[in-house]
């Protein structure tokens, strides 16, 4: 077991960010401070001298790793598997329009992570596709001599219950982890005599 350290980033802000309206799969784009955030992490996650950067399809995601990449000289790896909760009808839609169109459905959503919106995925699913990412960088780290640093570049929704998940947390315990700001991220590790994942800081960032 070499691959110690695993830092979740969501992506810089975006357009619908700026706008509040809801991602899922829709292909939004960074924003000029979206671009800016990316670079001021940039050189905070090349100090941790990462081995692999994997990045969700998405453009939000994927142009946050092409900055953060140039800085660490690490290539970006692309997997469709980190992308964002489907949001099914929600997507594109603001919180207040979703509140009045599916009453009650928001509250039910961010306390049930079993509960999928309308023609979407719940948090348990999104985890169930998430999860073999980082079994297969373990097993593709194994014969790594030394202890391995990677980076998934993916999108907040889907990082809170990936931590959720690596950390064998109850499902019913999970809304009490919460969102990431825009380029922040969650980072995990574990010692070299136990497998368990343990969480070290979450919502970290630069100013």
């Amino acid at each position: 077991m070499t691959l110690r350290h695993l830092v979740l980033l969501r992506h810089g802000q975006t357009d619908y960010n700026a706008t509040g309206r809801m991602q899922g799969h829709l292909d939004s784009h960074l924003t000029p401070e979206g671009v800016a955030q990316a670079e001021r992490v940039a050189p905070e996650i090349a100090r941790l001298k990462p081995h692999r950067i994997i990045s969700s399809d998405l453009r939000r995601a994927a142009d946050t790793a092409d900055v953060v990449a140039a800085a660490c000289g690490v290539p970006v790896e692309v997997d469709a598997r980190l992308r964002e909760t489907h949001l099914g009808d929600w997507q594109g839609r603001t919180v207040a329009d979703i509140e009045t169109s599916w009453p009650g459905a928001i509250a039910t959503w961010r306390s049930d992570p079993a509960w999928a919106p309308p023609g979407g995925e719940s948090r348990v699913e999104v985890v169930r596709r998430c999860t073999p990412v980082v079994e297969e960088l373990d097993d593709a780290l194994a014969e790594e001599s030394e202890a391995s640093t990677a980076v998934l570049v993916a999108h907040g929704g889907m990082i809170a219950g990936v931590v959720c998940g690596l950390l064998g947390m109850a499902i019913e315990s999970w809304p009490a982890i919460g969102g990431l700001g825009n380029c922040r991220w969650a980072s995990l590790s574990r010692r070299p005599d136990h497998p368990r994942w343990r969480l070290v800081g979450y919502n970290v960032g630069v100013e």
